[in-house]
Parts: structure tokens; sequence; C-alpha cells
């Protein structure tokens, strides 16, 4: 089947600025922040590598064959955009002192670099991350140099709707359309890795569909009557019944977020006028929601406002603008940026 994903709505309109992204590696970087501090000592060997113009998987892969482990034995918090330069954590199960007789700078080369070598109880979780820091460079930038910055100032202060960037759908939005063939016609793929990501795709998909609809009626960071709220840097949500100032305040202060759900088996907690819209958004994906459930997959909670933390720009030069900012594990750069410029992508042969 042929999905083909609609044009979710813009916070503050289209762009009328342009920029091409990636036209070097460099343009694209991102540091992670684990969540915690290795202790120094364990079974695991935890990893901080530079790679450059490098798949995650891939990298990990190479750790298992260099450290003569199978791949379950290598993990890391999150998965990094290949064409950038990335900082991020590995951590390779290796109990005793084999670990700490490998040379690990022998990886070294002009794509990895090993930065810092210890030793953690426990291994490397996905998301267990505080967020990641993202250094972006936007070259031959056209239009209102003013439009673009005030854009800016008005993400900075009131944050950008939470989607999930098009690569969580794949090239050409390939695992959206696996996710259809799974989910209505019973599909079956054998390989779970990888229906896993067609899986998640398909409740991304959902999940943008609600949020789009909420910025369109200007809901997406508003309380709505019988809304889901999440708690900031938390998983934790409660439901409300009305909108009291209480709300009204902490949402003001980014202490709390409205939510939507990853769609799975589980009790759906909105109720009245936010129950309403989200039904009315899925309808006509009945099918999709029926097979998640089928498929056994937990309902969870996202949060719809995305806090673009230290946000900081700077002109290099008359067309090239350099960004700066923070943002927490499972969000994405590019959803900051669609706010900005209509962008021009590069890619790299790795």
């Amino acid at each position: 089947m042929l999905i083909t994903l609609p044009d979710f709505a813009y916070l503050l309109g289209v762009p009328t600025a342009t920029a091409r992204l990636r036209v070097i590696p460099e343009d694209f970087q991102v540091i992670e922040t684990l969540s915690f501090e290795p202790s120094g000592t364990g079974e695991h060997v935890f990893l901080q590598i530079r790679k450059r113009n490098t798949n995650t998987d891939w990298l990990a892969r190479q750790l298992a064959q260099f450290a003569n482990v199978k791949s379950l034995a290598v993990s890391y918090a999150g998965l990094k955009d290949r064409h950038a330069v990335t900082t991020q954590w590995f951590s390779i199960h290796l109990a005793g002192q084999a670990g700490d007789k490998l040379n690990w700078q022998t990886l070294n080369n002009e794509t990895v670099q090993v930065l810092q070598q210890t030793r953690h109880e426990r291994k490397l979780r996905r998301g267990a991350l505080r967020d990641n820091q993202f250094i972006l460079c936007l070259r031959d930038v056209t239009g209102d140099h003013q439009d673009l910055e005030n854009r800016l100032t008005q993400l900075a202060a009131q944050g950008v709707p939470n989607y999930f960037g098009e690569q969580r759908f794949g090239h050409n939005h390939h695992n959206l359309q696996q996710a259809g063939t799974i989910l209505l016609e019973h599909a079956s793929v054998a390989d779970r890795h990888q229906r896993g990501l067609y899986l998640s795709a398909a409740r991304s998909f959902l999940f943008n569909c609600i949020l789009s609809e909420r910025v369109s009626r200007r809901l997406w960071n508003q309380a709505m009557i019988g809304d889901v709220m999440q708690l900031a840097g938390s998983h934790s949500v409660f439901p409300i019944k009305e909108i009291e100032a209480d709300i009204i305040q902490r949402l003001q202060m980014f202490d709390l977020h409205p939510a939507a759900p990853l769609w799975g088996k589980g009790e759906n907690l909105a109720t009245a006028d936010a129950l309403a819209l989200m039904q009315t958004v899925l309808a006509p994906y009945s099918g999709w929601c029926d097979g998640l459930i089928r498929e056994d997959l937990t309902l969870e909670w996202r949060n719809l406002r995305l806090v673009v933390n230290d946000l900081q720009w700077t002109w290099l030069d008359a067309t090239t603008l350099q960004l700066r900012f923070h943002l927490p594990a499972g969000s994405y750069a590019t959803t900051v940026l669609r706010e900005l410029v209509i962008s021009e992508e590069y890619s790299f042969e790795n």
C-alpha cells in the first residue's frame, strides 16, 4: 500500500527562508550527555566515541567484532545521524580483565575516534540520556533575515511542536509503507528489529497526525478538557477533567506539557474534548490502531511540546547561520529546523 505523509501543520507558518543543510558532515554535529555518571568499575566497558559519516548500528557491530563478543553485548543510548559528526557512548559487556587488555585506540581512523574509556556495573540502555547538544550550520541562506531571527526568538520562548522527524519513517517513507502491510495485510517480517522499526513508524505517524490537528487549533501547548498532562522531564502522566488555574500556570512555567498517545493496548486516559479530537483524527486509521493492539504494543504517552533549551544563533557570514541548542532524548533537531527554513539536504557515501 502507498502512504503519503500529510503536510503536518506548522507553528509559525511555512518558512519563507531556504538553506542548505549537511553540505559537509561537520554542518550537523551532535553531542550526547548521559543521564548518569559511569562508576568506573563493573563488567561493562563504556566508550565515548566521535564518529563522522558513520552509522551507529554499523559501528556497534565493529565494536563487537573487535572485542570478539556477540552483537547483543554492545549497546548504546540512541541512534545518531549517519550524515553528521556525532559523539556518543557505547557499552560492551566484558567481564573480568578482558576489556582492559584491548587497545581501543587502534580503532581510531579518519571517521572514528575513541575519546574516553571507563566501566560501569550495568549496560547502557536506550534513552539513558540527559540531552543531546546540536551544533548546526545552515549555508546559502536566502530570505528575510529579520523574519528568521523573529522565528528563532519565538522558538526559544515557546518551544516547537514535538513532531517525530521524517527520518523516523524511512527513506521514501519505506518504514511506514511496511507498517501498513503488517497492520492491514497481516504481512510477516522475520527480522524482529526491522519489524519493531516499522511498528514504531506507525505509532509515530498517528502521533504526528494528532499533534498536527492540535497545532492547527492552537492547542498544542494549551490544555483541553479531558486532556492528559505529562510532567516535564518525566514519563509520568495524569488526566485532567477541567482546566484549572493551577494547570494553566504550570503549563506556562513549562512544568507540564499536554500529551498524546503512542498507540497500543491499554487504557486511554483522555476523555471529553481531548478524546473527541483524538477519535476524529484517528478515524481514518482505525485499521492501524487495531493492528497495533493486535501486535501487542502497549499504549505510551509523548508530550506535544518540545522545549528548545539554550538556543543560540550566530551569523558566520551574510548567508551562513550557525545554531546551537539542547534537546531531550527522543526528539529531533529537524523538527526545530522545519519551523525556520525550507532546507535542501545533501547526502554522503559512508
